[in-house]
C-alpha cells in the first residue's frame, strides 16, 4: 500500500510546489491547470470534478500521484 503523501482535499497549487514531478500525472489525468491562478484555491478534488473525473477516476490519479511523490522523498 503506497503511504499517503497526497489527499483530495489539498490544494492544487500545493500539490505542484512540493512535488513538481506530479505535474505530468495531473496534465496525464486532464488537470491542465497546474499553473492557473484557480489552482492557488482548488483542491485536487474540486479540480478533478471540473475536469470531469468521478471517484472512481479520482482514486486512481492519487494513488499516481502518491506513487510519484513516494519516490521523489526516497531519491532526496
Amino acid at each position: 500500500m503506497v503511504k499517503k503523501l497526497i489527499t483530495k482535499d489539498m490544494l492544487l497549487d500545493d500539490i505542484v510546489k512540493k512535488y513538481p514531478e506530479t505535474i505530468m500525472i495531473l496534465m496525464g489525468y486532464g488537470l491542465h491547470c497546474v499553473g492557473c491562478i484557480v489552482s492557488e484555491i482548488e483542491t485536487i478534488e474540486q479540480g478533478a470534478k471540473i475536469h470531469g473525473l468521478d471517484d472512481k477516476e479520482i482514486d486512481f490519479m492519487l494513488k499516481d500521484l502518491n506513487a510519484i511523490a513516494l519516490e521523489s522523498i526516497k531519491k532526496n
